[in-house]
């Protein structure tokens, strides 16, 4: 399994009327947990696109909210890889506040696409290798 986390603050110009982070910002929270977690085995989302030739767009989020983000709270995001990526690569997020509170859980389904072609294919070689010693 691989797991990170990663730290942000919840901005003013991102909450709503009655100061809860805007629930439509849990995804751009998610999309942050997963590029951190792939920036730690030391690949970029800009490298796997431009230089390895794949992308891996969204098919599917779930997403459970469980107590509201507020204003200048500290969130902590914690992603978690559990099963080695064949055709789709999952990550389940949890996001909590500076009291370890979890405010929310989500789970993002990705595919994989050749550039190129824009053809569906599975887990590019290049990231299975960086991603085998977390599943041995």
């Amino acid at each position: 399994m691989l797991s990170s986390t990663f730290q942000k603050r919840v901005r003013y110009a991102e909450t709503d009327r009655m100061g809860y982070l805007y629930y439509g910002h849990y995804a751009q929270l998610y999309e942050i947990g997963r590029a951190e977690t792939i920036r730690e085995l030391g690949i970029t989302y800009r490298e796997m696109e431009e230089d390895h030739g794949f992308m891996m767009p969204v098919v599917s989020l779930e997403c459970r909210y469980h107590y509201p983000a507020t204003y200048d709270d500290l969130l902590t995001i914690e992603t978690e890889l559990r099963e080695m990526p064949t055709k789709m690569i999952t990550f389940h997020h949890v996001i909590k506040n500076a009291d370890l509170q979890v405010l929310n859980k989500g789970v993002v389904k990705l595919f994989f696409i050749e550039t190129e072609t824009q053809r569906r294919v599975s887990c590019p070689a290049y990231l299975e290798e960086k991603l085998g010693p977390y599943f041995e």
